[in-house]
């Protein structure tokens, strides 16, 4: 399976969740199969310093700063091209509901930048499966909701609620548990939304690329 990852930024305050990013990309390739890393060129909604928990005044692009969890292997988002890649993943971090959509100042009234929307409903229309990790599948939501997609956030009632507002249908799941939409070939999985720690975080991404699999 060759795998995209979708990024959106480093650190889970205003990015990709580097934990899930990295065990998202072990999992893979523990299993056999390969990933490229892509991020929109864009600059970031907003800076946290993630070692005061504040907001910065600094201006980030999310691209330069997702190539940093890709060791500078990275390209825009408009350079993935569907004949490269079998499956999509895209990890959660809070870059997720800021820089990949507005769910995190709009809630369920959200939109996702056209860009991802577009690719999404594209690799959708080819018949390829997405997973979706921690906060990410209110982006499914968003994008598929009106199909009433399957997926989970864990248990969190608040982001379950929004989800279910959006159309989708939500599944409560354990940390090393993922949630299948067969029909739609979606795979979502709490990660950080339940786990504990990174080794709880990384039985999420490996149940995710199992789930994947079965959908190739």
């Amino acid at each position: 399976m060759r795998c995209a990852i979708i990024l959106s930024g480093c650190g889970v305050r205003d990015g990709s969740e580097i934990h899930e990013s990295v065990t998202a990309m072990l999992s893979l390739v523990e299993r056999g199969h390969s990933y490229r890393c892509f991020a929109p060129d864009r600059m970031q909604q907003a800076v946290i310093d993630h070692a005061h928990g504040c907001e910065s005044d600094e201006k980030r692009n999310v691209l330069v700063e997702s190539a940093r969890i890709a060791r500078g292997v990275i390209q825009p988002l408009q350079a993935a091209e569907l004949s490269t890649f079998d499956a999509v993943i895209l990890p959660g971090g809070f870059g997720a509901a800021t820089n990949l959509c507005d769910f995190g100042s709009k809630g369920a009234s959200c939109s996702v930048i056209p860009e991802l929307a577009s690719f999404l409903n594209r690799v959708h229309e080819a018949g390829k499966p997405i997973g979706f990790m921690c906060i990410a599948p209110v982006i499914a939501a968003r994008v598929f909701g009106d199909r009433g997609v399957r997926l989970t956030i864990g248990d969190d009632a608040g982001t379950a609620q929004a989800c279910e507002a959006m159309g989708a249908k939500h599944v409560v799941c354990r940390h090393d548990e993922a949630c299948v939409d067969e029909t739609l070939k979606i795979v979502t999985t709490p990660a950080y939304m339940k786990a504990r720690d990174i080794a709880e975080c990384c039985a999420s991404a490996r149940a995710l690329v199992e789930k994947l699999e079965t959908l190739l």
